[in-house]
């Protein structure tokens, strides 16, 4: 409504000039009336012109109409909490409603220490707290962790639960789910367990904000445990947040199946699927490997932002489409939208899977010089990347020289990184000196290093560089995959004989590597980077976790569907020749995320072209 409507609005309730229409017309609005004009505002323009009116007509003294005046500055997006205040501090007996008001605006606008302050000074004027009071006060704590310490909003958290014990509010399930979500944003998941289970009477958005707390910590299968045992529980009608919550779990964990039924629960429960959530599945569907089912969200949106767009050329970078992302890029930039830093990201991102050199340094030139954006650290890393990946490895040392940036910790390891690939021994030395200046704890430097020792037959280095990390306390992650089978995610790790189908498992891999020396197969031993005989090191790599993950899935899983694998590291050359090789024996498609990016296994081949 523009703001001559809304004029025109008050003057119908304005007493009239004309005498003989003074009868049809009150003096006072009526607090309806007072509650239908402030609705109908759409700025601080418009409020300002009600607000005017109701002094002018004295309709402060009225509890009820002051209360929504506060209400409707302090909690609508285009209010002003400031000028929520100037009027709050004009009502001589606030109750409980008009504070609640002040600190669910508080709450909203993120301002800490304010929202606090007023709960106390309710305290001082003797006016009770209810079961509206803390659900407000609780979203404040959480605020908090961006202005102080965790601990400083933890205490508050603590101290209001003890002054919801205190006046018997902790059964109001209202406050219960508060609690849950306080602990959970403050990083204590076990305070906000113990709530849950204490409840009586579990609702939907008690399941909610206990999903929501674990996801919040990045407690994928947790969190995803718990959704399995809501659905048991007969809460079936999951609400938007749950399900974007179990999204996001399924998108971490790789877990396709569970994904896809969740946008089914989502097309059956929720009306009018909004950009966020789409996004979130597109999200969901590229990270977990069927990028086409992401594409084809994506393109079948009604409508974009910006940040649609960034999620799909990331996602475009993952499966190594770097082409693809350039398009959808042109797309984007007809469609009006300006690019910003993050999109760039992905973007220069894209090139360097696809290894589009010449593409990638013109789209860094474009991020310059035609939208004038200055390059950040994660810029250049992307471009030493770039240029470490397609073995120009001299000049990706020389760009890290000439940044007018200190280079960080990523800039050093995508150069040590690509020395490893390439075999560069000499310069990533360099680079994980570097490294070592900045002192880098991070395992894999120090375990690539000694792997390039150990491939130049250096072993007193190798040695050196071990004995290095256990003086540091570094310890060394070591491979897993996650595969999922029958909607169940299964962990298997490199070299682990703890799996209790161990043996079948290891049965399956000897099949599958009898079959495989009739195609030509042949280990890679040189792969095994420790100072063992060859026997020992075929050994080794047959315990690979993505061999395990593979094994196992072709037992439980039906002839001819495909295998979905994510894994924590890079993957060694040898598991890819492998894979490739077991796709098209077996008849396979075979779909794995590592470390860095997607490969798609399919009759022998890998969509990567084996460039990684």
């Amino acid at each position: 409504m523009t703001r001559t409507s809304v004029l025109n609005q008050i003057h119908l309730f304005l007493p009239s000039k004309d005498s003989s229409k003074s009868t049809v017309f009150n003096l006072r609005l009526k607090d309806q009336d007072c509650l239908s004009l402030l609705k109908r505002c759409k700025s601080m323009e418009e409020f300002k012109q009600v607000h005017a009116q109701m002094l002018k007509l004295g309709l402060l003294c009225d509890s009820f109409c002051s209360n929504n005046l506060v209400a409707s500055c302090a909690l609508s997006n285009w209010g002003s909490m400031d000028y929520a205040c100037s009027i709050f501090r004009q009502i001589e007996d606030p109750d409980t409603f008009v504070f609640n008001t002040m600190i669910r605006g508080h709450a909203k606008d993120a301002s800490f220490e304010e929202a606090f302050l007023l709960y106390y000074e309710m305290f001082d004027r003797g006016i009770e707290p209810d079961n509206f009071t803390y659900p407000a006060l609780l979203k404040a704590c959480p605020a908090l962790l961006k202005a102080c310490a965790q601990r400083r909003a933890l205490e508050k958290g603590m101290q209001i639960h003890g002054h919801i014990f205190k006046l018997g509010l902790e059964v109001d399930v209202f406050v219960q789910n508060s609690l849950i979500s306080m602990y959970g944003k403050c990083g204590k998941i076990e305070l906000a367990c113990a709530v849950f289970e204490l409840m009586d009477q579990k609702s939907v958005a008690s399941w909610s904000a206990i999903i929501g707390a674990h996801a919040s910590l990045g407690l994928w299968c947790e969190g995803l445990m718990l959704f399995g045992e809501m659905n048991r529980e007969g809460c079936w009608r999951a609400e938007e947040s749950t399900l974007v919550s179990v999204l996001s779990a399924c998108t971490h964990l790789g877990s396709f199946d569970l994904g896809r039924c969740t946008h089914g629960s989502l097309l059956r429960n929720i009306s009018g699927i909004n950009v966020i959530v789409e996004t979130s599945l597109i999200d969901m569907y590229v990270k977990c490997g069927s990028l086409e089912k992401g594409l084809s969200i994506f393109q079948n949106m009604a409508k974009k932002n910006q940040f649609s767009y960034t999620v799909m050329i990331s996602g475009l970078a993952m499966h190594g489409r770097g082409r693809e992302a350039l398009r959808v890029f042109s797309e984007m930039f007809e469609e009006g939208m300006i690019p910003d830093g993050v999109v760039y990201v992905g973007l220069l991102s894209a090139c360097s899977h696809a290894g589009l050199v010449k593409e990638g340094l013109q789209c860094f030139d474009r991020m310059k010089y035609k939208h004038g954006i200055d390059p950040t650290i994660q810029h250049y890393g992307c471009l030493v990347d770039l240029m470490g990946q397609a073995g120009m490895l001299n000049e990706a040392f020389e760009l890290i020289n000439s940044m007018p940036i200190e280079p960080n910790d990523v800039v050093w390891r995508s150069l040590l990184s690509a020395c490893k690939v390439h075999h560069n021994l000499e310069l990533g030395e360099i680079a994980a000196k570097n490294l070592g200046q900045l002192k880098s704890h991070n395992p894999s430097d120090y375990v690539i290093l000694s792997n390039m020792y150990a491939r130049a037959q250096r072993w007193e280095d190798v040695a050196r560089i071990r004995t290095e990390m256990v003086d540091k306390g570094i310890e060394q992650k070591p491979g897993c995959s996650l595969v999922e089978v029958k909607r169940k995610v299964h962990k298997f790790v490199s070299q682990d004989m703890s799996h209790p189908q161990c043996h079948g498992i290891h049965e399956m891999i000897h099949q599958m590597e009898w079959q495989l020396k009739f195609e030509g197969y042949s280990p890679d031993t040189s792969q095994v980077l420790l100072d063992v005989d060859e026997e020992e090191k075929r050994e080794r790599l047959k315990a690979h976790s993505q061999k395990l993950a593979i094994a196992f899935a072709l037992i439980h899983t039906s002839q001819g569907s495909p295998i979905r694998i994510a894994r924590n590291l890079r993957m060694c050359s040898d598991c890819h020749t492998y894979t490739k090789y077991i796709s098209m024996i077996y008849e396979r498609e075979i779909t794995v995320r590592d470390r860095y990016r997607f490969h798609h296994f399919q009759n022998g081949t890998c969509s990567c072209s084996d460039y990684w």
